[in-house]
């Protein structure tokens, strides 16, 4: 006889929760989802369940949301079902049921990247084609050649037209309309920006114009100008400007949203480098949470900027954050789960193992190879010869006695406690021989390359039996050298 399953879930993860069972077929079981009344279904309890919960005639099992609290087992009294607790997260379910996980696309976004060469006058073209291939390697769609005021800027139409040479799409930013209307000569498909007095611009160029308050703050200057842009059916793209914390931010959010209020159809703008450039910290978690809105506003495009040294990988972030909201949108979830890119100075989960588990490890081991692992407790080094647990490479220096007459596994050693000591202060994932992750922020190094340093590092650490792998690039180099 076919089991019956009744999951129980809330009303934003209803129809969550029916895809991911209707992705599981062909399954073992029937099932019936019921929405036992409440929004967010983390927030049931199983006191709430067995006050709510009728009709279970031919049910076999219950599945309630993993973070569902309470006594399942009284429940079970209560309601004469077993009751079992599901995955924390819905798309984890295919794992629960013995499946392979069913993860989210990345391939899709919504929202375009301007990614803004601000300094364009001051650097060559050639410059400018490097900035933007970097751009366009971390994710920009539109590379954008910013105008500076009161700076001579000769080679501009040199620079859009290299840039179109290239097969770039290209804006040009700019206070001055001589710039505008020189970039929109040259070929700029975009303008940057015009209120209603520079909306003229417009008339005299095939490149679609951003538009702005005439004033700041000005929303009624906005709405007069994209009624004529509508009503003229002629193609825009509108920005209500995200003011810098203390000098707004709040209350420009609000006119982003009234934008959208007022005009649901039309494309919008948002530059994120007020918040990014002008708030001292990881930018990673402030471009997560501006996609958060921008995805739930439905904004069409991002001005990102990469001005302050801690800015550095903005345009990446903004990249893989647009498509972790978009996935996390489609699936009518949480962004989270998805990837981990963003996690740059922490993980979800750092440690793998407990210290018990460990501790097991350590009593099979029968070589003097060291091996490294952390866990809240601290930094653990064991071989054959013992377990040695400390917070801080120094500590571990008495109690190597192998590394005493070996240099090369010395080092190698010192690299990967220095790395465990890191990992242990943040929480990040430590795992011998490899690099630790810092996710969107660092370039991934090409695969050949990280082949050949981590064959160096290996080249300084030694066999069980006393002797080392084959000389690699580090080793041989070292040997002529020392000829």
């Amino acid at each position: 006889m076919t089991e019956r399953i009744l999951f129980l879930t809330g009303k934003l993860a209803e129809k969550r929760l029916q895809r991911v069972l209707d992705a599981l077929q062909p399954v073992e079981f029937d099932y019936e989802i019921r929405n036992i009344g409440v929004s967010v279904a983390a927030l049931m309890t199983a006191q709430m369940i067995g006050r709510r919960l009728q009709g279970l005639e031919g049910v076999d099992r219950i599945v309630v949301p993993g973070l569902c609290q309470g006594d399942l087992e009284a429940l079970r009294g209560t309601l004469g079902v077993p009751v079992q607790r599901g995955p924390v997260d819905v798309k984890d379910l295919p794992v629960f049921f013995g499946r392979e996980a069913q993860a989210l696309s990345l391939d899709d976004y919504s929202m375009g990247i301007f990614a803004e060469i601000v300094e364009a006058p001051q650097v060559s073209v050639d410059e400018i084609l490097a900035r933007a291939a970097r751009y366009k390697r971390d994710g920009a769609d539109v590379i954008d050649i910013g105008c500076l005021p009161d700076t001579p800027f000769p080679h501009l139409e040199e620079a859009v037209q290299a840039l179109h040479g290239e097969g770039y799409t290209v804006s040009v930013d700019s206070l001055d309309n001589e710039e505008l209307l020189r970039g929109a000569n040259a070929g700029a498909d975009y303008l940057l920006s015009l209120h209603e007095g520079s909306a003229w611009i417009a008339a005299e160029t095939a490149a679609i114009p951003i538009l702005i308050p005439e004033q700041h703050t000005d929303m009624p200057s906005l709405y007069r100008l994209v009624d004529k842009f509508l009503e003229q059916d002629k193609p825009f793209i509108a920005d209500s400007i995200l003011d810098p914390v203390h000098f707004g931010f709040t209350a420009s959010i609000l006119r982003y949203h009234a934008l959208r209020e007022r005009y649901p159809g039309i494309e919008i703008m948002m530059g994120t480098g007020n918040l990014t450039e002008l708030t001292e910290a990881d930018t990673g978690g402030i471009n997560a949470m501006l996609c958060g809105v921008i995805s739930e506003l439905d904004i069409n495009h991002v001005l990102a900027t990469e001005v302050s040294p801690h800015a550095c990988s903005v345009v990446r972030e903004l990249d893989l954050a647009r498509r972790i909201m978009y996935a996390a949108k489609q699936d009518e979830g949480l962004p989270k789960g998805i990837d981990g890119g963003l996690l740059t100075g922490h993980e979800r989960k750092p440690f793998p193992y407990d210290l018990g588990e460990i501790r097991e490890l350590a009593d099979q081991i029968t070589d003097p190879s060291y091996r490294v692992e952390i866990t809240p407790e601290g930094i653990h080094v064991f071989n054959r010869d013992g377990l040695v647990t400390g917070r801080d490479p120094y500590e571990f220096f008495p109690a190597l006695k192998l590394l005493e007459e070996d240099a090369p596994h010395a080092f190698y050693m010192g690299v990967e406690l220095a790395k465990a000591q890191v990992a242990l202060k943040l929480g990040k994932r430590y795992v011998q021989d490899e690099d630790l992750d810092w996710g969107v922020a660092v370039v991934p190094e090409a695969d050949a390359e990280r082949e050949q340093r981590m064959q160096s590092a290996h080249d300084m650490k030694a066999h069980p039996t006393g002797e080392y792998k084959p000389a690699g690039p580090t080793l041989q180099a070292r040997k002529r050298k020392s000829k």
